[in-house]
């Protein structure tokens, strides 16, 4: 736990830990070697039975909120009605806010959201009575820290991802924007969308890509020799409408009719689980194709390790959800696995088509089977695209270098991390390690 005095970063999470968020987890854990004292706050009780290893790593302490309004609503109501007598003013402010919002999309999510602010600033905060606000995700999560800046007057900023952008209400991204120090997204693809929502928006909005860990995902060197069949094709996804799975099996199926002889494995899971199970069973592709459900991160390296080839078909779902840019693509180039994707969202800002891997149209199983066959087959193709797609990877998105530009923007903020030098320009990352 910190100390009462020190400044430190009070970060509002949806869940903690998840498996499919191991960005978050990875920048908590390199934040804390930098020497920044956080907490974390999380929305959500824990929902998988396992975690991966660099969250054993973190050593930041950590409050639930109450998860539901109706359950706990007596001791919300309780430690919302005490502050309220606390604090007149600022209440008011934050409930004019709350009934603004709810008058705008009748969502009851908004009230919730006011009464975890306020059970984390009179329950929870009193320990911690000097901090700033960081919220992972524009939506529910930044409405907390929304809402606990009016009720605390302590600053609050966000950081934007995918969904949490485009299926947000843009009134209210545009508000939590406006009331923030600052917001972080993490591609230039998002940056630019999001000034577009507040042109002429004086608080800073920050592009840092998350990156990955390039220690831990490991060049195989394997995978420049020319594969041998049946070849091994792997895609590793959330079971959503977003990923675009039903596209990447009706290519499997050409793929098939082709003559080709191959296996292709599935890892991830998600609410479209039976659907996009049923379309394997559908297309006739049962017998070669396996879904494995969510995996650990040793288990994923092993299939990295024998995959010939990625593949993804990322489109922009019905709602407007889509992509970032898959931390699986990162992963598979700097495995050596080439990959095939589609140009959606921010992924051109990684993957250039025909240098670093293969980029076809979204919703086209035709262009995606022909990528895929010609990664597969070509020699020359692999031999040039997979170190090329590694050391892109290695030189731009490694996530120890990254993390330097998200430490900055705090320390600007007032965020000064112990035990950490700069000198010429050079952190140090063994505070804490």
């Amino acid at each position: 736990m910190n100390a009462p005095h020190q400044p430190y970063l009070g970060m509002i999470l949806k869940g903690y830990p998840r498996i499919s968020e191991t960005f978050i987890s990875n920048e908590i854990l390199l934040l804390e070697k930098m020497g920044f004292p956080i907490h974390l706050f999380s929305m959500r009780q824990p929902r998988e039975n396992f975690t991966h290893q660099s969250v054993a790593r973190i050593r930041a302490g950590v409050d639930y909120l109450p998860e539901t309004l109706l359950r706990p609503l007596p001791r919300l109501l309780y430690h919302n009605c005490l502050l309220a007598s606390q604090r007149p003013a600022a209440y008011a402010r934050a409930f004019k806010t709350a009934l603004q919002r709810f008058l705008r999309t009748r969502k009851s999510a908004t009230l919730k959201h006011l009464f975890q602010a306020g059970y984390l600033v009179r329950c929870l905060m009193p320990a911690h009575p000097s901090m700033h606000l960081h919220a992972h995700f524009a939506h529910s999560p930044a409405s907390v820290a929304m809402f606990a800046s009016i009720l605390s007057g302590l600053p609050f900023s966000f950081t934007a991802h995918a969904k949490d952008i485009y299926t947000s209400d843009p009134r209210q991204l545009r508000e939590k924007m406006a009331l923030a120090k600052f917001v972080v997204t993490c591609t230039e693809y998002n940056r630019r969308y999001l000034k577009t929502l507040f042109d002429g928006n004086p608080r800073p909005i920050h592009r840092v890509y998350h990156g990955i860990d390039t220690e831990l995902f490991s060049q195989n060197p394997d995978n420049f020799a020319k594969p041998e069949k049946p070849y091994r094709i792997l895609t590793v996804a959330r079971l959503i409408a977003k990923k675009g799975l039903p596209t990447v099996y009706r290519a499997l199926k050409l793929l098939k009719d082709k003559g080709v002889v191959f296996k292709h494995t599935l890892i991830g899971d998600g609410e479209d689980r039976q659907k996009i199970l049923a379309v394997i069973e559908n297309l006739g592709l049962a017998a070669h194709c396996s879904w494995l459900g969510t995996q650990s991160h040793d288990v994923v390296l092993e299939h990295y390790k024998q995959a010939h080839l990625f593949v993804l078909g990322c489109e922009i779902a019905p709602n407007g959800d889509r992509d970032g840019i898959p931390n699986v693509l990162f992963e598979s180039m700097a495995m050596g696995v080439p990959v095939v994707a589609t140009h959606v969202s921010a992924i051109p800002e990684l993957v250039d088509n025909g240098k670093t891997g293969l980029l076809v149209g979204p919703g086209q199983p035709q262009q995606l089977v022909e990528a895929m066959h010609k990664m597969l087959v070509e020699d020359v193709l692999r031999t040039r695209v997979i170190p090329a797609a590694r050391q892109r990877v290695m030189q731009d998105f490694d996530n120890k270098q990254l993390i330097k530009g998200l430490a900055e923007i705090f320390i600007a903020e007032g965020i000064k991390p112990t035990g950490y030098s700069m000198e010429q320009g050079a952190w140090s990352m063994g505070h804490g390690a």
